[in-house]
Protein backbone atom coordinates (compact mmCIF):
# COMPACT_ATOMS: atom_id res chain seq x y z
CA UNK A 1 0.00 0.00 0.00
CA UNK A 2 1.27 3.53 -0.86
CA UNK A 3 1.82 5.24 2.31
CA UNK A 4 0.01 8.42 3.32
CA UNK A 5 2.49 12.11 2.68
CA UNK A 6 4.22 13.05 5.49
CA UNK A 7 1.88 15.72 6.98
CA UNK A 8 4.99 17.31 8.01
CA UNK A 9 5.76 17.71 4.88
CA UNK A 10 2.38 19.08 3.67
CA UNK A 11 2.53 21.41 6.37
CA UNK A 12 6.18 22.77 5.18
CA UNK A 13 5.23 23.20 1.46
CA UNK A 14 1.76 24.84 2.22
CA UNK A 15 3.75 27.26 4.62
CA UNK A 16 6.27 27.79 1.58
CA UNK A 17 3.33 28.16 -0.89
CA UNK A 18 2.31 31.15 1.26
CA UNK A 19 5.54 32.63 2.09
CA UNK A 20 6.08 33.28 -1.56
CA UNK A 21 2.62 34.56 -2.85
CA UNK A 22 3.47 37.03 0.47
CA UNK A 23 6.51 38.19 -2.29
CA UNK A 24 4.60 37.90 -5.01
CA UNK A 25 1.58 39.98 -3.52
CA UNK A 26 4.15 42.68 -2.79
CA UNK A 27 5.54 42.77 -6.31
CA UNK A 28 2.43 42.82 -7.94
CA UNK A 29 1.21 46.02 -6.31
CA UNK A 30 5.22 47.65 -6.26
CA UNK A 31 5.14 47.14 -10.01
CA UNK A 32 7.66 45.14 -11.44
CA UNK A 33 9.72 45.51 -14.20
CA UNK A 34 8.79 42.97 -17.75
CA UNK A 35 10.90 41.10 -20.07
CA UNK A 36 10.67 38.43 -22.80
CA UNK A 37 12.47 35.26 -22.81
CA UNK A 38 14.06 34.07 -26.18
CA UNK A 39 11.04 32.12 -26.87
CA UNK A 40 9.03 35.31 -26.98
CA UNK A 41 7.29 34.41 -23.19
CA UNK A 42 7.12 37.11 -20.69
CA UNK A 43 9.00 37.23 -17.83
CA UNK A 44 8.90 39.55 -14.50
CA UNK A 45 11.81 40.32 -12.40
CA UNK A 46 8.92 39.30 -9.74
CA UNK A 47 8.97 35.36 -11.03
CA UNK A 48 13.12 35.04 -10.82
CA UNK A 49 13.02 36.60 -6.73
CA UNK A 50 10.15 34.69 -5.97
CA UNK A 51 11.45 31.01 -7.31
CA UNK A 52 14.69 32.52 -6.05
CA UNK A 53 13.27 32.38 -2.41
CA UNK A 54 11.34 29.28 -2.37
CA UNK A 55 15.06 27.69 -3.93
CA UNK A 56 16.79 29.06 -1.36
CA UNK A 57 14.40 27.96 1.50
CA UNK A 58 14.36 24.10 -0.19
CA UNK A 59 18.21 24.43 -0.18
CA UNK A 60 18.22 25.13 3.93
CA UNK A 61 15.53 22.59 4.66
CA UNK A 62 16.65 19.70 2.02
CA UNK A 63 19.50 20.15 0.45
CA UNK A 64 19.61 16.32 -1.17
CA UNK A 65 16.17 17.22 -2.83
CA UNK A 66 16.20 17.62 -6.58
CA UNK A 67 14.39 21.10 -7.27
CA UNK A 68 12.53 21.99 -10.85
CA UNK A 69 11.94 25.13 -11.76
CA UNK A 70 9.75 27.45 -14.07
CA UNK A 71 12.33 29.72 -14.46
CA UNK A 72 15.77 28.67 -13.51
CA UNK A 73 15.68 24.59 -14.27
CA UNK A 74 16.90 21.87 -12.55
CA UNK A 75 18.71 21.92 -9.54
CA UNK A 76 20.29 18.13 -8.91
CA UNK A 77 19.81 16.19 -6.25
CA UNK A 78 20.65 12.69 -4.75
CA UNK A 79 17.96 11.50 -2.18
CA UNK A 80 14.92 10.30 -4.72
CA UNK A 81 12.74 13.22 -4.34
CA UNK A 82 11.68 16.06 -5.99
CA UNK A 83 9.81 19.77 -5.63
CA UNK A 84 8.28 21.09 -8.71
CA UNK A 85 7.82 25.36 -8.70
CA UNK A 86 5.82 27.72 -10.24
CA UNK A 87 6.48 30.52 -8.55
CA UNK A 88 3.76 32.55 -10.84
CA UNK A 89 1.15 30.50 -12.56
CA UNK A 90 -0.21 33.00 -14.99
CA UNK A 91 2.26 35.53 -15.47
CA UNK A 92 0.84 37.63 -18.71
CA UNK A 93 -1.90 38.62 -15.67
CA UNK A 94 0.29 39.04 -13.10
CA UNK A 95 2.25 41.60 -15.60
CA UNK A 96 -0.89 43.12 -16.64
CA UNK A 97 -2.78 43.84 -13.70
CA UNK A 98 -4.96 41.65 -13.03
CA UNK A 99 -5.36 39.48 -9.98
CA UNK A 100 -6.09 35.61 -11.17
CA UNK A 101 -2.43 34.46 -10.54
CA UNK A 102 -0.92 31.68 -8.44
CA UNK A 103 1.80 29.84 -7.10
CA UNK A 104 2.47 26.23 -7.81
CA UNK A 105 3.99 23.70 -5.86
CA UNK A 106 4.52 19.91 -5.63
CA UNK A 107 6.23 17.43 -4.29
CA UNK A 108 6.86 14.10 -5.44
CA UNK A 109 8.41 11.17 -3.86
CA UNK A 110 9.53 7.48 -4.99
CA UNK A 111 5.53 6.31 -5.02
CA UNK A 112 5.17 9.55 -7.57
CA UNK A 113 2.94 12.70 -6.77
CA UNK A 114 2.57 13.35 -2.73
CA UNK A 115 1.87 17.26 -2.04
CA UNK A 116 -0.03 19.72 -4.41
CA UNK A 117 -0.42 23.08 -3.59
CA UNK A 118 -1.85 25.88 -5.49
CA UNK A 119 -2.11 29.43 -3.68
CA UNK A 120 -3.54 32.07 -4.73
CA UNK A 121 -2.13 35.31 -2.84
CA UNK A 122 -4.41 37.92 -3.87
CA UNK A 123 -7.30 36.09 -2.52
CA UNK A 124 -5.51 34.50 0.32
CA UNK A 125 -6.95 31.49 -0.94
CA UNK A 126 -5.06 28.06 -0.45
CA UNK A 127 -6.00 24.53 -1.71
CA UNK A 128 -3.54 21.78 -0.97
CA UNK A 129 -4.06 18.61 -0.72
CA UNK A 130 -1.24 14.95 0.66
CA UNK A 131 -1.61 11.44 -0.69
CA UNK A 132 -3.93 9.97 1.77
CA UNK A 133 -4.37 12.76 3.79
CA UNK A 134 -7.46 14.62 1.74
CA UNK A 135 -7.71 17.65 -0.03
CA UNK A 136 -8.47 21.03 1.90
CA UNK A 137 -8.95 24.95 1.33
CA UNK A 138 -7.69 27.13 3.41
CA UNK A 139 -9.00 31.14 3.14
CA UNK A 140 -7.46 33.30 5.83
CA UNK A 141 -7.14 31.65 9.18
CA UNK A 142 -9.90 29.22 8.10
CA UNK A 143 -9.15 25.74 6.95
CA UNK A 144 -12.03 23.33 5.79
CA UNK A 145 -11.75 20.10 3.97
CA UNK A 146 -12.98 20.21 0.16
CA UNK A 147 -14.57 17.44 -2.27
CA UNK A 148 -15.63 17.56 -5.55
CA UNK A 149 -19.23 18.10 -6.54
CA UNK A 150 -21.70 15.00 -6.88
CA UNK A 151 -22.76 15.22 -9.93
CA UNK A 152 -23.32 11.88 -11.90
CA UNK A 153 -24.93 13.19 -15.05
CA UNK A 154 -22.55 14.31 -18.50
CA UNK A 155 -25.82 15.83 -20.20
CA UNK A 156 -25.67 19.78 -18.90
CA UNK A 157 -22.46 19.27 -16.43
CA UNK A 158 -20.91 22.73 -15.65
CA UNK A 159 -17.46 22.44 -17.47
CA UNK A 160 -14.97 25.20 -17.44
CA UNK A 161 -13.08 25.79 -20.14
CA UNK A 162 -9.41 26.64 -20.21
CA UNK A 163 -7.33 28.07 -23.26
CA UNK A 164 -10.81 28.31 -24.90
CA UNK A 165 -9.41 30.83 -27.71
CA UNK A 166 -7.01 28.29 -28.99
CA UNK A 167 -9.31 25.44 -29.21
CA UNK A 168 -10.49 23.79 -32.99
CA UNK A 169 -14.03 24.30 -33.64
CA UNK A 170 -14.48 20.24 -33.39
CA UNK A 171 -13.36 20.03 -30.01
CA UNK A 172 -15.87 23.33 -28.86
CA UNK A 173 -18.83 21.95 -31.11
CA UNK A 174 -18.49 18.24 -30.16
CA UNK A 175 -18.45 19.42 -26.23
CA UNK A 176 -20.79 22.13 -26.92
CA UNK A 177 -23.37 19.76 -27.68
CA UNK A 178 -23.58 17.83 -24.41
CA UNK A 179 -22.04 19.50 -21.36
CA UNK A 180 -22.55 23.21 -20.39
CA UNK A 181 -19.54 25.05 -21.53
CA UNK A 182 -18.49 28.13 -19.35
CA UNK A 183 -15.53 30.63 -19.66
CA UNK A 184 -15.28 30.80 -15.62
CA UNK A 185 -13.90 27.94 -13.60
CA UNK A 186 -10.27 26.09 -13.02
CA UNK A 187 -8.87 23.27 -10.85
CA UNK A 188 -9.64 25.42 -7.48
CA UNK A 189 -13.51 25.64 -8.31
CA UNK A 190 -13.74 21.85 -9.50
CA UNK A 191 -12.45 20.53 -6.25
CA UNK A 192 -14.61 23.35 -4.09
CA UNK A 193 -18.04 21.60 -6.28
CA UNK A 194 -18.02 25.35 -8.15
CA UNK A 195 -18.20 23.25 -11.65
CA UNK A 196 -18.27 19.46 -12.55
CA UNK A 197 -15.51 19.47 -14.78
CA UNK A 198 -12.42 21.13 -16.88
CA UNK A 199 -10.70 20.53 -20.27
CA UNK A 200 -7.63 22.44 -21.19
CA UNK A 201 -6.90 22.03 -24.79
CA UNK A 202 -4.90 23.86 -27.20
CA UNK A 203 -2.24 26.32 -25.92
CA UNK A 204 0.33 23.53 -23.79
CA UNK A 205 0.92 23.69 -20.18
CA UNK A 206 3.84 22.53 -18.77
CA UNK A 207 4.81 19.85 -15.79
CA UNK A 208 4.95 22.84 -14.11
CA UNK A 209 1.30 23.61 -14.50
CA UNK A 210 -0.05 20.15 -13.97
CA UNK A 211 2.38 18.49 -11.50
CA UNK A 212 0.12 19.84 -8.36
CA UNK A 213 -3.46 18.38 -9.99
CA UNK A 214 -3.22 14.74 -9.72
CA UNK A 215 -2.97 14.46 -6.01
CA UNK A 216 -5.05 17.56 -5.66
CA UNK A 217 -8.07 16.35 -7.31
CA UNK A 218 -7.85 12.93 -6.38
CA UNK A 219 -7.64 13.81 -2.60
CA UNK A 220 -10.79 15.47 -3.54
CA UNK A 221 -12.39 12.48 -4.86
CA UNK A 222 -12.04 13.25 -8.25
CA UNK A 223 -10.46 11.65 -11.20
CA UNK A 224 -7.43 12.75 -13.12
CA UNK A 225 -6.47 10.30 -16.67
CA UNK A 226 -5.34 11.31 -20.16
CA UNK A 227 -7.69 11.07 -23.00
CA UNK A 228 -6.85 6.76 -22.82
CA UNK A 229 -7.09 6.82 -19.26
CA UNK A 230 -3.58 6.46 -17.74
CA UNK A 231 -1.72 8.64 -15.68
CA UNK A 232 -1.24 12.22 -16.06
CA UNK A 233 2.29 12.46 -14.95
CA UNK A 234 4.91 9.93 -14.67
CA UNK A 235 4.98 7.78 -11.66
CA UNK A 236 1.24 8.66 -11.30
CA UNK A 237 -1.21 6.36 -10.28
CA UNK A 238 -4.70 7.96 -11.04
CA UNK A 239 -7.13 6.25 -8.65
CA UNK A 240 -9.80 4.87 -10.11
CA UNK A 241 -12.96 5.25 -7.48
CA UNK A 242 -15.94 2.86 -7.07
CA UNK A 243 -18.00 3.49 -10.33
CA UNK A 244 -15.12 5.75 -12.19
CA UNK A 245 -15.04 3.77 -15.67
CA UNK A 246 -18.25 1.49 -15.09
CA UNK A 247 -20.99 4.48 -14.23
CA UNK A 248 -24.15 3.48 -15.38
CA UNK A 249 -24.88 7.26 -16.73
CA UNK A 250 -20.83 8.39 -17.65
CA UNK A 251 -19.86 5.07 -19.28
CA UNK A 252 -22.83 4.90 -21.85
CA UNK A 253 -21.81 8.47 -22.62
CA UNK A 254 -18.40 7.76 -22.99
CA UNK A 255 -18.84 5.58 -25.25
CA UNK A 256 -20.74 7.77 -27.41
CA UNK A 257 -18.74 10.55 -27.53
CA UNK A 258 -14.96 9.12 -27.40
CA UNK A 259 -14.08 8.04 -30.68
CA UNK A 260 -15.34 11.26 -32.35
CA UNK A 261 -12.70 13.71 -29.49
CA UNK A 262 -9.83 11.19 -30.15
CA UNK A 263 -10.06 12.13 -34.01
CA UNK A 264 -10.69 15.99 -33.50
CA UNK A 265 -7.27 17.73 -34.88
CA UNK A 266 -4.99 18.96 -31.43
CA UNK A 267 -7.25 16.56 -29.59
CA UNK A 268 -3.45 14.70 -28.00
CA UNK A 269 -2.93 18.08 -26.41
CA UNK A 270 -6.42 17.97 -24.72
CA UNK A 271 -6.43 17.72 -20.66
CA UNK A 272 -9.85 16.27 -19.21
CA UNK A 273 -10.07 16.36 -15.24
CA UNK A 274 -13.13 15.25 -14.58
CA UNK A 275 -15.21 14.98 -11.22
CA UNK A 276 -17.49 13.23 -9.31
CA UNK A 277 -17.36 9.61 -8.35
CA UNK A 278 -19.21 8.01 -11.24
CA UNK A 279 -17.53 10.67 -13.96
CA UNK A 280 -16.50 10.01 -17.41
CA UNK A 281 -12.91 8.93 -17.73
CA UNK A 282 -11.64 11.12 -20.64
CA UNK A 283 -8.36 12.79 -21.32
CA UNK A 284 -5.47 15.21 -19.49
CA UNK A 285 -2.62 15.97 -21.59
CA UNK A 286 0.67 14.20 -21.75
CA UNK A 287 3.10 17.05 -20.55
CA UNK A 288 5.45 14.26 -19.52
CA UNK A 289 8.78 16.36 -19.22
CA UNK A 290 9.72 19.64 -17.31
CA UNK A 291 10.21 22.09 -20.45
CA UNK A 292 10.05 25.70 -20.83
CA UNK A 293 6.68 27.30 -21.03
CA UNK A 294 5.18 28.64 -24.48
CA UNK A 295 2.34 30.73 -23.04
CA UNK A 296 1.08 31.89 -26.79
CA UNK A 297 -2.48 33.26 -26.34
CA UNK A 298 -3.27 34.55 -23.13
CA UNK A 299 -5.13 31.67 -20.75
CA UNK A 300 -5.89 31.83 -17.23
CA UNK A 301 -4.47 28.36 -15.73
Amino acid sequence: MTPPADQDLVDFAVGLARRAGDLVTERFFAGTRVSFKPDGTEVTEADLAVEALVRTELADRFPRDEVYGEELGTSAGTSGRRWVVDPIDGTYYFAHRIPVFSTRIAFEDEHGPAIGVIHEPVARQTIYAGRGRGCWRSIGSATTPTRVGDRVKLSGARTAMINPGTWSEELLTTLHRTVFLQTTGDIVGLVTGRVDAVVIAGGSMDYEDLAPIPVIVTEAGGVVTTLTGGPVLPGCTARQLPGAAEGPIARPRLAQHDPGLVRLPGISRCRWVPAGPNSVRTGVVPGRRPCRRRRGPPSRR
